[in-house]
């Protein structure tokens, strides 16, 4: 669909979970118990054997949903308080906590198997970014056709659409035509 700007580290698979749906598209990568273990398996997230159901697809997609509003709000949006609720719903479900390693350092892990461990293992990854400083540049685009999560890489962190060659020229020409139609 787009240019991939990848992110840096694990907030990549952050990127990926979001754009499972391209909302021009219609198309889900998350429809199904199987489709949504088929995804998390290929990244490691699930072993091949678990389950999933269709409780899980519905979680799953609310939480990718609420990660998407985060990424409207880090790219101007008003932020919406039930995402950081759904986040929360979800982190707890994991039954995320901290776990010291032997060298010293500290990580989130999520104590949960299945899919909420999957998805706690996500949040983990969204909350080390946002310790990081990375977490502000993963935004989704402003296109209410597109929404497509991108990494902004430019310097001064100005990036609003995925690509500026498509969703970018296609807002900039909407904004011309109706400017030239309010104007004869």
């Amino acid at each position: 669909m787009v240019t991939k700007q990848e992110a840096p580290g694990g907030l990549e698979l952050v990127r990926a979970f979001v754009n499972t749906l391209d909302v021009e598209g219609g198309e889900d990568e998350l429809a199904s118990p199987a489709t949504l273990c088929e995804w998390l398996a290929g990244r490691s997230l699930l072993d091949g054997t678990e389950k999933a159901s269709g409780a899980d697809v519905e979680s799953a997609v609310t939480v990718r949903e609420a990660l998407r509003a985060l990424l409207l709000a880090n790219n101007g949006a008003d932020p919406d308080p039930r995402a950081a609720a759904t986040l929360e719903t979800a982190a707890a479900r994991a039954r995320l906590s901290l776990r010291f390693l032997p060298d010293g350092r500290a990580r989130q892990e999520p104590g949960a198997a299945g899919v909420d461990g999957a998805i706690g293992r996500l949040l983990a990854i969204v909350a080390a970014s946002m310790a990081e400083g990375t977490w502000l540049r993963l935004k989704a685009c402003r296109s209410e056709t597109c929404r497509w999560a991108f990494y902004d890489h430019a310097r001064n962190r100005s990036r609003t659409w995925c690509d500026m060659a498509v969703c970018g020229n296609r807002v900039k020409a909407r904004t011309y035509r109706r400017r030239r139609g309010a104007g004869s």
